[in-house]
């Protein structure tokens, strides 16, 4: 998944692409979801949610989530990130609150909700993108899905066990010189109750969790700025660009550059730096 980070240029973050396992994370955006085809399934907090084709989820700030993929053959879902900013007027419920069940079903979606997807879809492809159409369309997704949820404060869905307080570390402090062993120090555990949650919970190891939320960064700022992929990769954290790369060709089979040459081919993006 890529989560939207506040540094980036644009407040707004639109991928189409086939959906699979994503492990619990969290972030400051609103996640809007939208199952083009196949299924999904949506995690938050302790629950499981089912998701089909036509079916619309939104996930509030701050609340930890994930995705498994169960069913066979394609699989893909419109993932569209916004800055709370765009949804102004919803803040406040957004900052407080949030949906019991994040899924709205195929037949109670509203049109005006997919109209909006595909309305911002085609947006995103011009070279210049109208920031004031996209926050008139975040609007609407918001004031079409929101009277639709059931509303529980956060906490009610929110923990203070070691999951929430594993998930929330790693998105603070992604960027830093972190190891398991300054993390179990610093949340007063012991590191190898930690590295059974990261194993058990996340099925992978904290060196491993931890550069998936370095590459969330690094690829949301490879489409979305034209900062230079030498201090991209630092400002995520990466100790070394050699690092860095080999991390990134495991996980995406290209190069960085290779990849922001794809997303800006796929998207037609006007590079604005010569140099990169």
């Amino acid at each position: 998944m890529f989560p939207v980070y506040e540094e980036k240029k644009e407040n707004l973050h639109l991928r189409l692409m086939a959906s699979g396992h994503a492990s619990p994370h969290l972030h400051n955006s609103i996640e809007f979801i939208y199952v083009t085809e196949g299924t999904l399934e949506l995690g938050m907090g302790q629950e499981l949610f089912h998701m089909e084709t036509g079916d619309f989820a939104v996930i509030f700030p701050d609340v930890i989530h994930h995705y498994q993929v169960f069913s066979d053959g394609v699989n893909k879902a419109c993932y569209l990130w916004a800055q709370p900013s765009l949804g102004e007027q919803f803040a406040a419920t957004m900052q407080n609150f949030c949906p019991v069940n994040p899924v709205i079903k195929k037949k109670e979606v509203s049109p005006d909700i997919v109209n909006a997807i595909h309305c911002l879809r085609e947006n995103k492809k011009q070279k210049k993108r109208d920031a004031v159409v996209e926050q008139a369309y975040v609007q609407i997704l918001l004031a079409r899905s929101i009277p639709c949820f059931s509303l529980t404060e956060k906490e009610n869905v929110e923990s203070n066990d070691i999951i929430y307080q594993t998930v929330s570390y790693i998105a603070k402090h992604y960027k830093e010189d972190i190891s398991l062993e300054t993390m179990a120090r610093d949340l007063g555990i012991s590191k190898y109750a930690l590295s059974r949650v990261f194993s058990g919970t996340f099925h992978r190891n904290f060196k491993q969790y931890l550069n998936e939320q370095r590459l969330n960064y690094v690829c949301v700022h490879l489409e979305c700025t034209d900062k230079s992929i030498t201090d991209i990769c630092l400002d995520a954290g990466f100790e070394s660009q050699r690092t860095f790369n080999r991390v990134f060709r495991e996980r995406y089979k290209v190069t960085p550059r290779e990849y922001r040459n794809l997303y800006r081919e796929q998207y037609r993006v006007q590079p604005q730096d010569s140099n990169m």
